[in-house]
């Protein structure tokens, strides 16, 4: 398990052989924001809030993510994906919100 500090509690990271996990950097006017993401080919979206991090970042965490090419979708609701990226199974991915 690999401890992420969040504000006054902690993000736990299961990783194992075909589990990884996801930190998405995102802008500081996405704090407070819902991401949604899914695994390709997959409608089920799963979520997560973009907040300030100790680090002076602002970031969205996913714990627990299947190994796998995942789409991630704009927080307005319009349905529109931003990009996409893959989770490693035993690693932690880290992606960049676009310009």
């Amino acid at each position: 398990m690999t401890p992420i500090k969040q504000g006054a509690g902690v993000v736990v990271l299961e990783i194992g052989a075909s589990i990884g996990a996801l930190i998405l950097y995102a802008p500081a006017s996405l704090d407070g924001q819902e991401i949604e993401i899914s695994r390709a080919g997959v409608s089920r979206r799963t979520h997560s809030v973009v907040r300030h991090r100790e680090t002076g970042t602002y970031a969205a965490v996913y714990p627990d993510l299947p190994a796998g090419d995942y789409a991630i979708w704009r927080p307005d609701g319009d349905q529109v994906q931003v990009m996409t990226t893959t989770i490693a199974g035993g690693q932690v991915t880290s992606c960049h919100w676009p310009d």
